[in-house]
């Protein structure tokens, strides 16, 4: 499976938790991350990931085209819901994308795990 992992500032620290948490299971698996996520996830949870460029700098963008063509299979998008963020149009995009094309998509710790049960073990 392709696997996109996104995090907001505030929530990077819960996708490191979560992805050292299926690990085994990720590893098993093509994983892609906007920059800063992707990045904390190869030095802290020893995964490999390819890094796209930061949400804000067109990242999210960049995971929503390849999933409009089929190149994504699953979105882990650990969104922060208190903060504002500058780039929210890319943001709505992207899940939109998910829904327009029928990707799984969670966008909080509990889902995510759910998620990643369903998809990995």
């Amino acid at each position: 499976m392709r696997i996109a992992l996104i995090a907001h500032d505030r929530m990077k620290d819960r996708m490191v938790a979560l992805a050292r948490e299926f690990a085994p299971e990720l590893r098993a698996h093509t994983l892609m991350g906007t920059g800063t996520t992707g990045g904390r996830l190869v030095d802290e949870a020893g995964l490999a990931v390819e890094r796209l460029l930061s949400g804000p700098l067109g990242g999210d963008l960049q995971i929503g085209a390849r999933l409009a063509v089929g190149e994504v299979d699953a979105v882990v998008f650990l969104r922060d819901p208190m903060t504002p963020q500058p780039h929210e149009p890319d943001i709505h995009a992207l899940v939109r994308a998910c829904d327009v094309h029928d990707v799984p998509c969670a966008t909080n710790v509990s889902g995510a795990r759910l998620l990643l049960r369903a998809l990995l073990r």
